[in-house]
């Protein structure tokens, strides 16, 4: 049997370990991406209780604030967590187990993310047009994000065979 390194596939003529640089480096570059927003969010999340009207939210709306706060970090950390691995990981031959390790991280991320925008959209409309109009949205976007993120790639790859 040849070695791991040695097998290739059949449509990119590549190794395992060419494989897996570049499923690194294709990693990395949806990261950037949403590591980028996500960070911008947190940002934002975290300023708003400096703005004149935040004591004017009720104990709900400061209550999804707070939990807002809480995944917005939670998302921020997942989505970074791969640039820990690899720096505590660095030339250590475990590009297979850093390649699934972040793969991990990068779908909790996500997921924790659109939990983040959803909710960031209901409390927006349930300050600007109360509570009824902040479920749906945050509803609604919710739904959007995972057809988006979740049920279309799934069906492109079942349709794909």
């Amino acid at each position: 049997m040849p070695a791991q390194d040695q097998l290739h596939d059949e449509d990119r003529n590549e190794t395992f370990t060419e494989r897996m640089d570049r499923n690194w480096n294709e990693l990395l570059q949806e990261l950037r991406v949403t590591q980028t927003g996500t960070q911008v969010l947190t940002g934002f999340l975290f300023t708003i209780p400096f703005q004149q009207r935040f004591g004017d939210l009720d104990a709900y709306q400061k209550d999804l604030y707070l939990v807002l706060v809480v995944l917005a970090v939670l998302a921020t950390a997942l989505l970074v967590a791969p640039v820990s691995l690899h720096r505590v990981l660095f030339r250590k031959r475990l590009k297979p187990e850093l390649v699934a390790a972040a793969n991990i991280f990068a779908r909790l991320g996500l997921v924790v993310l659109a939990l983040v925008l959803a909710g960031a959209a209901m409390l927006l409309f349930d300050v600007v047009l109360g509570r009824q109009a902040g479920w749906l949205v945050g509803g609604v976007s919710l739904a959007v994000l995972a057809a988006a993120w979740w049920l279309v790639p799934h069906l492109m790859r079942r349709a794909a065979g």
